[in-house]
């Protein structure tokens, strides 16, 4: 069984090889899709190389003019001339290698943003679409905000970590080892040994405490992650929250993961105190212990001033970059972290494939077969149980049944939702599981329940089913919906924006919004999920003349919980415990006198007497 999604996406469990994540990482670089960045990827580099090494060498520049100028030697005439010629351009030298080492990398990052921030939109947008062809209990295990936290931190982990491998942490490698060598050839071997301890204490001390971090900020994410998510599933039910009375308790929930997050923010900045204060220790003792061998040097006379200055300046040159490569290995273990998880939600596979070379679905007449069809849900022992049955083309069957008995199963089985454990579902003699699933699922219509809608225009959520449509098209469709004159009636027309969830139209408006939909697809088949079954009478029966409007032409599976509305349906298929234990038409199976009998004269019986309750009067015999 593949573990659930939100263990994956919401703990941290073993951490993928830091190695591996940063190889995969720079992999994008070399992706076909980047390759129109290869010269500024290449230039970058080049770049980065010559500011490290005009950063090492312009110390000595100064340290020779300042030797030039205090040799002792007694300066007259053409010696005068000379000298000054030499300290001058020394300084110069050491002015211009000083500004070149700071202006090539920022010449370097204006042109190689565009580079860094491509590769963060391939790895957003491949991550993206990832989640979004993973299987239907993928996204039914997820909590809510978790996956979009898991993309979004991700890829700007990806951006910060490309950056600072490639141009800080590389580069000042390459500035160590240039200084290293430098040291040694012009003032002495000690020199170069004391830079390289310092170095080797520093970073030693970054690597241990980082790991300690590390532990801290997995701990952190995951509140933050709990913390989000909760905000949003709160915010995105919020009318269940009302109805139930719950904002308290919900506020109280929130209070508690906003504590849990502060404790591990708080840790976090702690331990960030005590790694700094190791740093700053550690680079003062090593600049130190080498200004006071500098300093005897010079007493000594092994030394002048010039070489002084030119060894305190090259070291302070290093520890510059040193620190920023302290911070950034932080941040680089810390990136590791968020970016681990996003390569872990890559690496997830879909539970429902297409066959390899699998072909389209090729349309005909829409038949449907269902052959000893198997299945169950995870966690639970109940399933389907050998169902056969068949639709003819342009057929209307009712499925029928108590709550559990499999008829949303069926119904997520033939948009291949899941995979059928025995038997096959078949499309026109084609095997759904041989065909693939976006040809398969573009031959459906689907109207549900509930219409959900996205926070944008009737003209958006209308052209959904088929992108390219025009107003004409789409308009013709919302006609033959029955939403034509309330489109008609709105300032905006197709322009009206519908809130979040479509929660400015009503029921039946969104109800109608998804069947204009389906026909506006113009599938072969129509899937109607309970599509009445929220609404009102008087809206129900608008609903239903757009409905017949749909499914004209097509073959139509309608799961009903009115059991009036399938009433007419060629064949009835009804369901209990997974089973078929009924078929026929209205009128068989009311002569049968079985479960569907005895459904359909509980439902008439409450449809009666529900009206005295609730207008509160006692039906009277008329005299």
């Amino acid at each position: 069984m593949r573990p659930d999604s939100a263990d994956i996406l919401e703990t941290q469990g073993e951490a993928e090889p830091f190695g591996r994540s940063i190889a995969r990482m720079f992999a994008v670089l070399f992706r076909p899709a980047m390759r129109k960045w290869r010269f500024r990827i290449g230039l970058a580099f080049v770049l980065t190389v010559a500011a490290k090494g005009l950063s090492v060498i312009a110390p000595v520049f100064m340290g020779n003019g300042i030797n030039k100028l205090t040799t002792g030697e007694p300066v007259t005439g053409e010696v005068v001339a000379a000298a000054g010629l030499s300290f001058v351009v020394f300084f110069g030298l050491f002015a211009g290698a000083r500004f070149l080492s700071n202006a090539l990398p920022a010449i370097r990052d204006a042109f190689f943003t565009p580079v860094t921030q491509d590769a963060q939109r391939i790895i957003s947008v491949d991550a993206f679409a990832h989640a979004q062809n993973l299987d239907l209990q993928f996204h039914l295990t997820r909590r809510s905000g978790a996956l979009n936290r898991v993309i979004e931190r991700g890829a700007q982990a990806m951006e910060y970590l490309l950056r600072f491998l490639a141009f800080n942490i590389g580069p000042t490698i390459i500035e160590l080892a240039f200084a290293a060598v430098v040291l040694a050839a012009l003032y002495g071997i000690q020199f170069s040994l004391a830079a390289i301890v310092t170095v080797a204490v520093y970073t030693a001390w970054t690597i241990i405490v980082t790991e300690w971090r590390n532990r801290q900020r997995r701990a952190f994410n995951e509140a933050d992650t709990k913390l989000r998510g909760i905000a949003m599933d709160t915010l995105a039910n919020f009318e269940t929250v009302k109805s139930f009375a719950a904002e308290n308790r919900e506020a109280a929930r929130y209070d508690g993961a906003t504590r849990e997050y502060n404790d591990h923010y708080i840790k976090i900045m702690q331990s960030l105190s005590v790694l700094n204060a190791g740093q700053e220790l550690i680079m003062t003792a090593g600049l130190l212990v080498v200004a006071i061998m500098a300093g005897y040097g010079a007493v000594n006379g092994t030394m002048q001033a010039g070489d002084v200055t030119a060894i305190i300046l090259m070291l302070i040159n290093i520890y510059r970059p040193l620190n920023i490569l302290g911070w950034a290995w932080r941040e680089i273990k810390q990136g590791t972290v968020d970016i681990e998880k996003l390569f872990n939600l890559m690496d997830m596979k879909s539970a429902v494939q297409d066959a390899p070379n699998a072909p389209d679905f090729a349309r005909k007449t829409g038949e449907i077969q269902f052959e000893n069809v198997g299945f169950s849900h995870e966690g639970r022992a109940s399933g389907l149980k050998d169902v056969s049955f068949t639709a003819p083309g342009g057929s209307f069957i009712g499925i029928v049944g108590p709550s559990g008995a499999g008829k949303s199963t069926i119904l997520k089985l033939l948009f291949r939702f899941y995979d059928p454990a025995n038997g096959s579902i078949k499309i026109d003699g084609q095997d759904i599981a041989s065909v693939t699933q976006n040809s398969l699922r573009s031959a459906l219509g689907l109207v549900p329940q509930e219409v959900v809608l996205f926070n944008d225009t009737l003209r958006f959520n209308l052209a959904y089913a088929q992108p390219d449509a025009t107003d004409d098209e789409i308009m013709e469709a919302a006609n033959r919906a029955q939403l034509g004159v309330f489109i008609d009636s709105l300032p905006q027309g197709l322009e009206t924006r519908v809130g979040e969830r479509g929660l400015k139209l009503s029921g039946g408006e969104k109800q109608r919004v998804g069947v204009a939909r389906a026909i506006l697809r113009n599938p072969p088949i129509l899937i109607l999920d309970e599509a009445t079954s929220s609404l009102d009478s008087t809206t129900e029966e608008d609903v239903q003349i757009a409905l017949k409007e749909a499914s004209r032409g097509r073959t139509t599976l309608a799961v009903a919980h009115r059991l009036s509305t399938i009433a007419a349906a060629d064949v009835i298929v009804v369901l209990e415990d997974g089973e078929i234990i009924e078929r026929g038409t209205h009128g068989d199976l009311i002569v049968l006198d079985g479960l569907y009998a005895s459904l359909w004269r509980r439902q008439s019986g409450v449809e009666a007497d529900v009206l005295a309750p609730v207008s509160g009067l006692t039906p009277q015999v008329a005299e």
